[in-house]
């Protein structure tokens, strides 16, 4: 009988590089020569080595399940974990197990120092994982996106965790053992963790290093961590000013601290089941998307002491209903309370000086609305406000930003300063239902699509104003001087009532008020009409009931 015998042979030039090669011959002698269990397993991975002292394993090829890694490689010890690029499709980089699906477990040898970038991202079958001691690196996307990955636990000698290490991993809970210093952006994002144990070694935790777990409720932090701290489960640096991340599912109401100077960026992002907070006075400022899209927040308290807003801070806060913002906040960042559809009147404090871009964005259910005096420019800040019907603009404006109050439909009229000197562009696009706009002072700068579809609108002007012409923006300006008659008979009791003729340019619309206290400003209104052909009476049949009125006519 004839019989094939295989003899192994490695050749491996400096550097080496490859997969396990064979030498194949044919005998009669009637021996079977079977393979080495070892080889076989070395014969299931790619490595490489330049310094022909340690292993690298580039890419496994087997045939999945459990998975083992051997300690060695043509006698040389396996160090590391780490990938290849592929020639094939741009030299895109790819992990050693990158992608690999039917992987369910790997056992990783005691040789092993360090898993490199995305070494198993998207190992989808793989279930857990244990880092052995040995290990002090975990690269960035180790684990990212191992979506059947609930149970990790991390060597006593990892110092280093990277960027999107266990990203979207399902991991029921997180201990990091105090040998590590460094935890990377987004390391545990998407987790599935319901606690996090934080060890005493941490110096630093990357931004969102533990986002949208929506089932964390607790983190712990060692005693001796010099740079981090836990209170009520909420995680703080270790002077407690900083809030740096509330657990995503922590429910309720949430008081924070009043140690808390500070509230870090993205600290509550997503927080479904957050429905009140009360922010104390010790707080100056709301970091960067801090509360964004907390979609069950309904109650906001915030202190005395709050001065700035970040960018998107409560974004997609669909809930919150009607707040106050204190005499304390100087700036509200871009998107701040965009698409807080529960709000419906806003009044920004004299105190604000900086309003950023779509603060108030898409907050279809604002009726009312009432811009302090130190607010300059909003470009967008009101932009598609769908139900804004009463809007005051403060004294000290100085510009109404691009697209500032575009598509407000149910605007009817609005008053602008005099401080006010330009108009951008698309200001008011869209505002169908506005009628007139009321300038209080000289013509403004305006850009041609400043009311573009305002087919209704129309500008009014004052008496001794400049820069006006028939036209404004395309729209008709009309001079807006109406006057109380007071030297004509009609003035005075006429029939058991008190009256007066009003003059003005013909069909302007003018308001009657009346008040009974000038020093409390009190004004109420008794009758809303137009100057028809100029000239219109006007009666108040309920005068002798006070004993003093006195009247006044203002723009509707």
């Amino acid at each position: 009988m004839n019989t094939q015998i295989f003899i192994a042979r490695i050749t491996h030039p400096n550097p080496i590089t490859g997969r396990l090669r064979t030498a194949c011959t044919t005998s009669l002698l009637p021996l079977l020569f079977l393979l080495a269990p070892s080889a076989v397993v070395e014969a299931q991975f790619d490595y490489t080595s330049f310094d022909g002292i340690t292993v690298t394993i580039t890419k496994y090829t087997g045939p999945g399940g459990a998975v083992t890694i051997p300690r060695t490689i043509i006698g040389l010890p396996v160090t590391s974990v780490g990938g290849f690029y592929d020639t094939s499709s741009m030299h895109e980089y790819w992990g050693a197990f990158q992608g690999d699906q039917s992987v369910t477990s790997v056992a990783i040898p005691d040789s092993v120092t360090s898993i490199g970038e995305q070494a198993f991202g998207g190992c989808s079958s793989l279930t857990s994982i244990i880092v052995p001691d040995s290990v002090t690196n975990i690269g960035d996307r180790a684990f990212p996106g191992c979506g059947s990955l609930t149970n990790v636990i991390i060597g006593n000698h990892v110092t280093y965790i990277g960027d999107f290490a266990f990203s979207s991993c399902p991991l029921t809970s997180i201990t990091i053992p105090n040998s590590v210093t460094h935890i990377g952006w987004s390391a545990f994002e998407l987790c599935g963790a319901t606690t996090v144990t934080i060890g005493s070694g941490v110096t630093s935790i990357g931004d969102d290093a533990f986002l949208n777990c929506g089932n964390l409720t607790m983190f712990t932090v060692d005693a001796a961590n010099a740079f981090y701290s836990s209170v009520d489960g909420i995680l703080l640096d270790k002077s407690q000013t900083m809030l740096l991340q509330c657990p995503g599912g922590k429910a309720g109401n949430v008081t924070i601290p009043s140690s808390v100077t500070n509230i870090g960026n993205f600290a509550f992002y997503a927080n479904a089941n957050l429905t009140g907070v009360t922010i104390p006075d010790s707080v100056t400022s709301i970091g960067h998307f801090a509360f964004q899209a907390c979609v069950s927040l309904t109650n906001l308290a915030l202190g005395n002491g709050v001065a700035s807003i970040g960018s998107y801070a409560f974004e997609w806060c669909t809930s919150l209903t009607d707040f106050t913002i204190p005499d304390s906040v100087t700036s509200i960042g871009p998107e701040a309370f965009g698409s807080c559809f529960g709000l419906s009147s806003v009044t920004i404090p004299d105190s604000v000086t900086s309003l950023g871009s779509g603060a108030f964005q898409l907050c279809n259910n604002l009726t009312n609305l009432t811009i302090g005096n130190s607010v300059t420019n909003g470009s967008e800040a009101f932009e598609g406000c769908h139900s804004l019907t009463s809007v005051t603009i403060g004294k000290g404006a100085t510009s109404i930003g691009d697209a500032e109050f575009d598509v407000c439909p149910s605007l009817g009229s609005l008053i602008i300063p005099r401080s006010v000197a330009s108009l951008g562009n698309v200001a008011f696009a869209s505002c169908t239902s506005l009628a007139g706009v009321y300038f209080q002072g000289n013509a403004p700068s305006v850009a041609l699509n400043t009311f573009q579809g305002d087919t209704n609108t129309t500008v009014y002007y004052l008496p001794g104003t400049t820069g006006w012409g028939t036209t404004f923006g395309g729209r008709p300006a009309v001079l807006w001087n109406p006057s109380i008659q007071t030297t004509n008979a009609s003035f005075g009791v006429r029939t058991n009532q008190f009256g007066f003729t009003i003059t003005g340019t013909a069909n302007i619309p003018i308001v009657v008020e009346a008040s009974v206290d000038l020093p409390t400003a009190s004004w109420t209104p008794l009758q809303t009409c137009t100057l028809t052909n100029g000239s219109i009476y006007f009666s108040d049949p309920q005068w002798t009931n006070y004993p003093a009125r006195f009247y006044r006519l203002r723009s509707p």
